[in-house]
C-alpha cells in the first residue's frame, strides 16, 4: 500500500475519532458547584455512580466502526465520493445526527428540559429554565438549613400549606426525641426540568435534583452520632414538585425570588404561620402569586 494511502487512512481515523468525541455527551455539574451547610430527612447509605472506563481496544473499535458507518452512509447519500473527501465528514456527521435524531438519543435529559421549557413558554413567555432552576436549588438549600437549625419558619414563604405542616410535624418529632438531624457539606450537583402539567386550575413543574451531602443524627445533649455517618458522603436524588394557580405568569424582578418579599405587595416580610404577609394579609403560599414547593421526594 502506498505511503499516501496510509497517511489518508490514519488521517481519516484521527479526524473521525475527534468528531465522535465531540458528540459524546459530557456529564458535568449544572452551574457553579458550591458547598452549603444544611439538612434534610434521615440518613441513608451512600451510593455513588461513576462512569466506567472504556478500554482502549473498545475506543479503537468505536472509532473504526463509527467512521466506517459514517463514510458509507455519506457515500450512499452522495455527500462523499471517496476517501479524499475526508474534509466533508463533519457535514456528513451533522446530517447523520439530524436524520437519526442522535442528539435526543445521546442526551435525552437536555432535550427533555428544552421541550419542557418550551411547553411552559407557550403559556408563560417570560419563563426561564436557568432562573427557575437556580431558584429551585436555592430553595432546596434553604430547606436544608432550616431543618438543621430546627427553625422551620425560614422555609415558610416557599412551601405550600400542606407540605409546611407535614415537615413541621416531622421536625417536632426530632425535637421531642432530643435528636438533631444534621446534613452538611451539601453539594448541589445539578437540577433539570422533568415535566410540566396542567390540571384544572393548577399548574405543576417537577424538577430532578442531584446532591451530595453528609447526613446523620446526633443526640442533642451529648452531640453523639446515633444514626448515619458524619464522615461519609451520601449521593442522593430528589424530585421537587412546584405548584401555582393556572394563569399566573412569570414577572421580571418579582417571580422566583429567594428572599421573603411578598409577591403581592413587594414588602420584605416575615410570613405568618398561616402563610400570610404581615403587611397586606395576602396568603402567599397557595400558588396564587408564584410557584410554591408542594412535594419533595428523596431516593438513593
Amino acid at each position: 500500500m502506498k505511503e499516501k494511502t496510509w497517511k489518508k487512512i490514519i488521517l481519516t481515523i484521527a479526524i473521525i475519532f475527534g468528531i465522535i468525541l465531540s458528540c459524546t455527551p459530557v456529564f458535568a455539574d449544572v452551574g457553579g458547584v458550591q458547598r452549603y451547610d444544611g439538612s434534610t430527612s434521615r440518613s441513608r447509605t451512600s451510593t455513588s455512580s461513576r462512569s466506567s472506563e472504556i478500554p482502549i481496544g473498545g475506543i479503537i473499535i468505536l472509532v473504526i466502526g463509527g467512521g466506517t458507518i459514517l463514510f458509507f452512509w455519506g457515500k450512499k447519500k452522495g455527500m462523499v465520493k471517496d476517501i479524499s473527501d475526508i474534509t466533508k465528514m463533519g457535514d456528513v456527521l451533522n446530517e447523520f445526527k439530524k436524520e437519526a435524531n442522535l442528539d435526543a438519543i445521546l442526551n435525552p435529559q437536555a432535550t427533555q428540559q428544552i421541550n419542557v421549557g418550551e411547553k411552559i413558554r407557550q403559556i408563560d413567555p417570560m419563563f426561564s429554565e436557568e432562573k427557575f432552576l437556580n431558584w429551585t436549588k436555592d430553595v432546596f438549600v434553604k430547606l436544608q438549613t432550616a431543618w438543621t437549625k430546627r427553625e422551620w419558619s425560614i422555609i415558610r414563604p416557599f412551601e405550600s400549606n400542606e407540605l409546611f405542616e407535614t415537615h413541621s410535624a416531622q421536625l417536632q418529632e426530632f425535637i421531642k426525641a432530643g435528636r438533631i438531624n444534621i446534613v452538611e457539606r451539601i453539594n448541589v450537583q445539578k437540577a433539570s426540568l422533568r415535566s410540566f402539567t396542567q390540571d384544572g386550575d393548577k399548574e405543576t413543574i417537577k424538577v430532578d435534583l442531584d446532591a451530595v451531602m453528609r447526613d446523620y443524627i446526633i443526640e442533642e445533649k451529648t452531640k453523639k452520632v446515633i444514626e448515619g455517618n458524619a464522615r461519609e458522603d451520601q449521593y442522593m436524588k430528589y424530585t421537587l414538585t412546584f405548584m401555582r394557580k393556572a394563569g399566573v405568569k412569570t414577572q421580571e424582578g418579582k417571580s422566583n425570588m429567594s428572599t421573603t418579599n411578598c409577591p403581592n405587595c413587594g414588602a420584605p416580610t416575615q410570613i405568618t404561620s398561616a402563610g400570610q404577609c404581615e403587611y397586606c394579609g395576602s396568603v402567599i403560599t397557595t400558588g396564587e402569586h408564584d410557584w410554591v414547593l408542594s412535594g419533595l421526594e428523596g431516593r438513593r
